[in-house]
C-alpha cells in the first residue's frame, strides 16, 4: 500500500547526519500541515494555514541557520552558493506570507507545491553535497557534535 501524503520522507533523502535528517523531517511534516490546511477553506482553515505557515518560517530560519554553521564548520567550498538558496527560498517564503496577511491573492495550494519541490529538490540534491563532504572520512560523533 503506497503512502497516500502529499510530501513524505524517504530514507534515500538521508544526507547521514541524524540530527539534520531529523531536521529535514520536520520540514516535510510542517509542510504536509500546510498542505492539509489547504483543504479547508474555511476561516478556521485559513487561521491554520497562517499559524503552520509562521512555524514553518521559524523552523526553516532555525534549520538553515544550523546547516549553514555545519558547513562553516566543516568548511565546506560550496557554502556561499548554498547560503543564497537559502536566502532566496526564504525571500521567497516571506514575501507569500506577507502577501497572504494583507490579504492579497495567495493560491494556498499553488504556494505549498512550490514548497514541496523546493524542500525535496533541495534535500535530494543540493544537501547530499554538503552531507558526502562532511560525512568522507569522519566519525558520526563528531558529525552530530557540530549540528546544534
Amino acid at each position: 500500500m503506497g503512502d497516500d501524503r502529499f510530501i513524505a520522507w524517504k530514507d534515500t533523502y538521508s544526507v547521514g547526519i541524524s540530527k539534520i535528517d531529523e531536521q529535514h523531517q520536520e520540514l516535510i511534516n510542517l509542510t504536509q500541515l500546510l498542505y492539509q490546511a489547504c483543504l479547508n477553506g474555511t476561516e478556521t482553515g485559513r487561521f491554520y494555514f497562517k499559524k503552520v505557515m509562521h512555524d514553518l518560517v521559524n523552523y526553516v530560519t532555525f534549520h538553515f541557520s544550523a546547516e549553514e554553521k555545519l558547513m562553516e564548520k566543516i568548511g565546506f567550498p560550496g557554502l556561499p552558493e548554498h547560503k543564497k538558496e537559502h536566502e532566496r527560498f526564504v525571500k521567497k517564503v516571506l514575501e507569500e506570507v506577507k502577501n497572504f496577511e494583507s490579504g492579497r491573492a495567495i493560491v494556498p495550494n499553488t504556494f505549498v507545491r512550490y514548497l514541496r519541490e523546493w524542500i525535496l529538490t533541495h534535500i535530494a540534491k543540493t544537501d547530499q553535497q554538503y552531507g558526502s563532504y562532511a560525512t568522507k572520512g569522519k566519525p558520526k560523533k563528531v558529525l552530530e557534535d557540530l549540528v546544534i
